[in-house]
């Protein structure tokens, strides 16, 4: 090869040298560029997932907490988080989280909404000695602020994301005694009392929207679809009138003042009906009488598009009636709340048997009470002597719908998480 090629080969070779050393040192830069980019934007994510954590916790503590923060330092950027307000009946509020870091932001937005004891399936103050026992079963969520009393192997199944909660732990009636937990664990210490305001809070609500019923000892409403009947004496001089439920109460909300009230019917839309009272030994109102089935109109077991949603709240008791449209049973499609008292069949360990209540929604009670007594024959076979079996299933729309002004927890629930 001659000086010249030699020479060429050597200026071409140092040519390729420098480009692809120009190319390795942009690509260094770049992945450097990409790398610190990455990096902060990465780090402005995490910034405004701390302040949206610090607010919701706020919210937890605080229900009534709106300040947000304002240019917070946090790992070498700010956090600045709006708290507002999008439905100030439901209680529905919004955090909106912004991290900045290094040029870069990023922005979470968190919903919450009051957490409503209209969710549970099963919740109580006070478990009033009663036991949970082989061939119970509770599907869907269960608080209870007494211990969870256990005898042998019964079922607790809250669904997803849900699991069982006692504030005073469990307590097993045998060394032997279990409870079958499916797909769930048991919170112990969890704190949620049933408050002493939400009957009253329900009847504000019914004076601006819904209807009260005032200056009657006792309230009789016939469901009929989309209208009701009500009356004010039974018998066969009762005199009815008849109103279509949205024209009497715009808001879905109904309420018997200081009286016992008495339902039964076809209930269609959504509807929340409430009896006060003090409940004294002269004068017991405030309690809420089921003389017969009272169910929707679309069954949302057969119809998963249902709407039809109802709430009977008392502020004292609510009652299975004893008379002969529930001798043979009764249906009752509905979330229940009995804020002083708890639910029960009346005159349960006198009535004969009358088969089963079968439920479809949950059970909010102050105090637990019998619905049937238990009898052994000789041959050690337990069954109902007296009132009712039950048979309970949850409403799983229940997790998310709410009946209109249903009692709430005091306490927040993340709706959603968007980032």
């Amino acid at each position: 090869m001659g000086g010249k090629s030699v020479l060429f080969l050597v200026v071409g070779f140092s040519l390729i040298f420098l480009f692809m050393g120009q190319k390795f040192d942009r690509i260094t830069v770049d992945a450097a560029k990409n790398y610190v980019d990455y990096y902060s934007s990465t780090l402005a994510k995490n910034i405004a997932e701390s302040g949206a954590n610090l607010a919701v916790n706020q919210i937890y503590q605080n229900p009534l907490w709106v300040d947000g923060y304002n240019n917070v330092d946090c790992d070498g950027g700010k956090i600045n988080v709006a708290v507002s307000i999008l439905d100030p009946v439901r209680n529905v509020r919004m955090v909106t989280s912004t991290g900045t870091f290094n040029g870069y932001s990023s922005t979470v937005q968190v919903t919450l909404s009051l957490s409503y004891f209209s969710k549970f399936a099963y919740c109580s103050d006070n478990e009033n000695g009663i036991w949970w026992a082989t061939g119970d079963t509770v599907n869907g969520p269960f608080h209870t602020q007494d211990h969870l009393n256990v005898d042998g192997h019964p079922v607790f199944n809250p669904g997803p994301n849900s699991y069982i909660s006692t504030k005073l732990g469990l307590n097993k009636a045998t060394g032997s005694s279990s409870p079958i937990l499916i797909n769930t664990t048991i919170h112990t210490g969890d704190d949620m009392p049933i408050p002493q305001n939400g009957v009253a809070t329900i009847e504000n609500l019914a004076s601006s929207g819904g209807y009260v019923f005032t200056g009657h000892s006792n309230v009789y409403i016939v469901f009929q679809n989309d209208y009701l009947k009500y009356s004010f004496s039974t018998g066969w001089n009762a005199s009815w009138t008849t109103v279509k439920t949205s024209t009497l109460a715009p808001n879905g909300t109904i309420v018997a003042d200081n009286a016992n009230l008495h339902i039964q019917g076809t209930v269609q839309g959504q509807l929340t009906i409430a009896a006060t009272g003090s409940g004294s030994l002269y004068n017991p109102t405030g309690n809420i009488y089921l003389d017969g089935d009272i169910v929707y109109s679309s069954d949302p077991r057969s119809n998963p598009h249902s709407t039809d949603l109802l709430g009977i709240v008392a502020k004292n008791n609510v009652y299975v009636t004893d008379n002969s449209n529930n001798n043979n049973g009764i249906n009752i499609d509905a979330a229940i709340y009995a804020e002083s008292g708890g639910f029960g069949a009346q005159n349960y360990n006198t009535r004969p048997y009358c088969g089963y209540i079968n439920l479809l929604g949950g059970i909010t009670q102050n105090s637990r009470l019998a619905v049937g007594v238990i009898s052994t024959n000789w041959r050690g076979v337990q069954s109902i002597s007296n009132g009712f079996n039950k048979s309970y299933n949850y409403d799983n729309r229940l997790r998310y719908a709410v009946p209109p002004n249903f009692p709430h927890t005091n306490s927040y629930q993340i709706v959603s998480w968007h980032e």
